[in-house]
């Protein structure tokens, strides 16, 4: 054979092992297995991720959201068939058990929950987690709702969460865009008795308050990284802080003279949990993923990072301070429809 005929032949046989090689590869990336995660900014890190990536070999998918309703939309619209596993507040779950939307966790797979602090250990005593004597949900991140004041341009420390209708703030303030939350704020500063279960009348008067703090706030933000960015950008000297500390570690690595209080109506807080669809295509990698954020490395950059309670790690005490940890809603559907039309510009005569 010819040198060059032997060249030529040589050059076809790598192209067929390279092509072999490429095909091989390309089914390894095919068959390799997906967790989709649906969470909160902070809650699943990329170096976190590409960790449990490395441990399972698999390829993890995280989707975020940062709103209450977006999170309902995008689960419930699909009946829980596009994702996995997603972090959830205690009193929003309610509605996702109700609807068939998550799944009973088998703890035997998530062996870090012996770890949690003694509050979170009992889950039978945590309201909603246990519904006919299964678990829906595992805790693992929790925060007040407290104000955020400019130390700088505040007339004094706020005490009260009406100071966010405080005429002399008007366009100085930044409130969260949320119906179930802004509702329950409205009570809050309306005195009622349970601001999660609003009656036709106080709803009436929450609907003319919401107006009137739609008219005073500057805008409505929805991300920790949003506040971040106006807080520089304008003069904001009150914020309601929908993320509580993650919001004030933030604004203060930004440079911002920050003070954090809970005004005395309270404040509301949350206990997010990580739960799993009906449409998890493997239960036990949910759960291994849930197992997986129990483990105090993984929960202390939760803490770190993004000043976040976690439930392994002891954080700040606020027993002195009244907490009202969320409860369920007496009519989501109706105050997402309100909320729709009073952050559109709807005016008090037309409800």
């Amino acid at each position: 054979m010819p040198p060059f005929v032997a060249v030529i032949a040589r050059l076809r046989q790598l192209r067929i092992l390279l092509l072999l090689l490429g095909l091989g590869l390309a089914q390894t990336v095919t068959a390799m297995e997906v967790l989709r995660i649906l969470a909160w900014p902070g809650y699943a890190d990329p170096d976190v991720v590409v960790e449990f990536e490395r441990r399972h070999n698999i390829r993890v998918e995280v989707s975020y959201i940062d709103s209450d309703d977006g999170l309902w939309n995008r689960i419930h619209n699909n009946s829980g068939k596009n994702f996995d596993v997603f972090a959830v507040n205690t009193a929003e779950l309610q509605r996702y058990i109700d609807q068939g939307l998550t799944v009973p966790i088998n703890l035997d797979h998530v062996k870090n929950h012996a770890r949690q602090l003694p509050r979170f250990q009992d889950y039978k005593a945590i309201p909603g987690l246990v519904r006919n004597g299964q678990i829906y949900a595992v805790p693992y991140t929790y925060s007040d709702m407290g104000l955020i004041y400019n130390r700088k341009k505040v007339k004094k420390i706020p005490q009260s969460i009406s100071e966010m209708w405080d005429p002399d703030y008007r366009g100085r303030v930044l409130a969260y865009n949320a119906s179930n939350h802004n509702f329950s704020i409205a009570g809050l500063a309306m005195g009622v008795k349970n601001p999660f279960a609003l009656n036709p009348g106080e709803f009436k008067m929450a609907v003319s308050q919401l107006i009137k703090l739609r008219r005073n706030v500057l805008t409505f933000y929805t991300t920790p990284e949003e506040v971040v960015k106006l807080y520089l950008e304008h003069d904001i000297v009150l914020i309601f802080g929908n993320y509580g500390m993650q919001q004030v570690q933030a604004l203060r690595a930004a440079g911002a003279d920050v003070g954090y209080v809970i005004p005395r109506e309270g404040a509301l807080s949350w206990l997010d949990c990580w739960v799993i669809t009906p449409g998890a295509k493997n239960k036990t990698l949910a759960e291994s993923w849930i197992d997986f954020m129990l483990e105090k490395t993984v929960s202390d950059t939760l803490t770190k990072r993004h000043g976040l309670a976690n439930t392994i790690t002891p954080f700040q005490d606020n027993s002195k301070d009244k907490i009202i940890w969320l409860e369920p809603l007496e009519n989501y559907a109706k105050r997402e429809a309100l909320w729709s039309r009073i952050i559109s510009g709807d005016d008090f005569e037309k409800f």
